[in-house]
């Protein structure tokens, strides 16, 4: 009987210094609080802007206004022989310069016959010697004969220079034949496609950056010079031109992504876009640090611009530390561990 009092004693008092062991270690954990390892960075006060990307290539500036479109392309209007090609590939030309001549032995005899016939006319119309109806008529002969000869020596439109020649003296070529190309680097435009529901924003005027391929910054600005009425049911697409400086040394065919800038907010409150939280029911946070301790703060969110993002919100001024990564689910306050950089993964 007595032995049995004294294990049970036994075991009342170390049930006793388990329960009391363990509401120690507790109370402990309570009393220290969890250290979260983050990375930070600063609230900036910055000029924002929204931007429409869109890609496309550089192509030559269409007609209109009175003027011809920046690249013409010549060609065969019959079948016929090379005669010449007075011009060589990378030569710059006036407007009305022959590019290539086809034989035109033929249209030149027709002409030196047009031509006898309006002098013989001009002659016997001094002396009333014909009638006004065979003037006319050599007059037509003779324009004929002139549209002719323009056919068989190919001029350039256009003063540029000579990207291409296709054709060789003596070659043969079949009617409508490319036989040449001239391009005038002054006047070329970017011709990009913007989904419709992003073309809304565009109008013309709108400044624009121009970028290339392994280029990190814009290597011209532009601006937008025309967009269509029109979208493409099949892209769901809208077309759109943007200027070319002449200085950018920007290709026909060359690949370009333009950014045209839709809104700009001078002097605006931003942080990194990482350091903003948004709950599913659209709520916005962000956590700043204050001596080692983060505390979390609704913020209004407002226009992006790359990896920046404009806030408002109570206690966020400008230089004020904002957790970055490892932001997302922080408690409202919780003890931080900064990362230096040499810290980071």
């Amino acid at each position: 009987m007595n032995t049995r009092l004294i294990l049970s004693g036994f075991l009342a008092l170390l049930t006793t210094a388990l329960l009391n062991g363990c509401g120690a270690r507790q109370e402990e954990e309570k009393k220290t609080p969890t250290e979260v390892a983050v990375q930070v960075g600063k609230v900036t006060r910055i000029t924002l802007r929204a931007r429409v990307d869109a890609y496309g290539t550089v192509e030559a500036e269409p007609a209109g206004g009175g003027k011809p479109a920046g690249a013409a392309r010549l060609s065969a209007p019959s079948a016929g022989i090379v005669r010449a090609v007075p011009v060589k590939e990378g030569e710059r030309v006036e407007p009305g310069a022959v590019i290539v001549k086809l034989d035109d032995r033929a249209a030149l005899a027709q002409l030196r016959l047009a031509e006898q016939q309006m002098e013989r006319q001009n002659r016997l119309k001094e002396t009333g010697g014909t009638s006004e109806k065979a003037a006319q008529e050599a007059a037509q002969q003779l324009a004929a004969a002139q549209a002719q000869l323009a056919l068989v020596q190919l001029s350039s439109p256009i003063g540029g220079i000579v990207a291409r020649v296709n054709v060789e003296p003596g070659q043969t070529v079949e009617p409508n034949t490319v036989v040449a190309e001239v391009i005038d680097p002054a006047r070329v435009v970017a011709t990009v496609h913007v989904p419709a529901g992003e073309a809304a924003k565009l109008k013309t005027g709108q400044p624009a950056e121009l970028l290339v391929e392994g280029a990190a910054n814009a290597v011209a600005q532009g601006q937008v010079l025309y967009v269509s009425p029109q979208m493409d049911a099949k892209t769901a697409t809208v077309l759109v031109r943007v200027s070319v400086p002449q200085d950018a040394r920007l290709r026909i065919g060359q690949f370009i992504h333009v950014r045209v800038i839709t809104e700009e907010r001078a002097a605006k409150l931003a942080v990194p876009r990482e350091a903003v939280y948004t709950d599913p029911n659209g709520q916005s946070t962000l956590s700043t640090v204050e001596g080692e301790i983060a505390k979390q703060k609704t913020v209004k969110v407002g226009l992006r611009d790359g990896d920046l993002v404009e806030v408002e919100g109570e206690g966020v001024t400008e230089g004020t530390t904002v957790v970055t990564l490892g932001s997302y689910a922080l408690p409202k306050e919780t003890k931080v561990r900064v990362l230096l950089k040499q810290d980071q993964p």
